[in-house]
């Protein structure tokens, strides 16, 4: 069955970085994207990135853009979101997704 299971989490001040990763299993990784998403405490889930396979582009939310980067190790059927100038709005918790499947997420937490 698909699993996705995402780590690298943390605390982080602002200004901070940080790598996500998501390994995934139970499908062709290779020719699909997968997506990134967040949830902040109180809110609905909201898009962050998607990851494009070998023959598409990435893309990200506005909020993001420019500070966030995707990328992806076919060999290692796993998706990486590097964060960098982190901000306390970017406070939530990252789950990556192929389809309907979510996987457990992964907490990042901003603050001073």
């Amino acid at each position: 069955q698909v699993q996705l299971v995402e780590s690298g989490g943390g605390l982080v001040q602002p200004g901070g970085s940080l790598r996500l990763s998501c390994a995934a299993s139970g499908f062709t990784f290779s020719i699909y994207s997968i997506a990134w998403y967040r949830q902040a405490p109180g809110k609905q889930r909201q898009f962050v990135a998607r990851i494009g396979n070998a023959g598409s582009d990435s893309t990200y939310a506005a909020s993001v853009k420019g500070r966030f980067t995707g990328s992806r190790d076919d060999a290692k059927n796993t998706v990486y979101l590097q964060m960098n100038s982190l901000k306390p709005e970017d406070t939530g918790v990252y789950y990556c997704v192929w389809g309907n499947d979510w996987g457990q997420g992964t907490q990042v937490t901003v603050s001073s």
